[in-house]
């Protein structure tokens, strides 16, 4: 059963790595106590080669926090999608989000983007993948995209029950476990939060300001 048009329940994570396209991504969505964190690495990889160490793959865009993996040009089309869609839903994530899935089965173009995208906002975490579906986790504190978001998501749902770490501190040593395991993936970490509090929005870096590509 799905909440919304076009959107399906799914857990775990997705991993999305191969020849030829840049992956090399982990993204990992963390939501406790009242807040959402988002958190990605820096690695760009090109099948075998790491290509560079500082890449930014996590944004916030207005008050919802959005982390993408794919190739380059198709990551970045698939974010100027969504952000238009978003303005024009007044800020509203899940209406943007089925919209994009909606734009995905109409526009040709659209179908052959290899990108996937982890939207999170005060309430809500989805999944748009790479077939232009959107979906919403069964357990809606947790979500992991990337080459390592197995070893994220499964980090993660050790720490969130058994742990008195808040989000940032579980996103943070998630991604350090899967960094550790997966050889796309490296310590240079960026986040973004948002809690229900304005001012307790952080956000911060291990890897330098570029802009977003994958």
């Amino acid at each position: 059963m799905s909440l919304y048009p076009t959107m399906d329940h799914h857990a775990g994570g997705v991993s999305a790595h191969g020849m030829g396209t840049i992956y090399g991504t982990t993204i990992l969505s963390v939501r406790k106590n009242n807040k959402v964190v988002m958190i990605g690495d820096g690695q760009m990889s090109l099948g075998n080669t790491i290509v560079k160490h500082k890449t930014r793959k996590v944004r916030r865009i207005r008050d919802v926090l959005v982390g993408v993996a794919g190739s380059t040009a198709d990551a970045a089309t698939l974010l100027e999608r969504f952000e238009k869609l978003l303005d024009e839903s007044n800020g509203q994530l899940v209406r943007a989000t089925v919209g994009l899935a909606k734009l995905w089965r109409t526009d040709r173009s659209m179908a052959r983007l290899q990108a996937v995208m982890c939207l999170s906002d005060h309430s809500t975490t989805l999944l748009f993948d790479g077939d232009g579906n959107v979906i919403e986790p069964d357990d809606g504190r947790l979500l992991a995209i990337g080459s390592g978001g197995s070893f994220a998501l499964a980090a993660a749902r050790a720490l969130i029950d058994h742990s008195n770490l808040d989000a940032e501190q579980i996103a943070k040593q998630s991604m350090t476990i899967a960094a550790d395991l997966c050889v796309y993936t490296n310590h240079n970490f960026v986040w973004e939060s948002l809690a229900s509090d304005a001012n307790q929005n952080t956000s911060g870096a291990a890897a330098s300001d570029a802009p977003l590509s994958l």
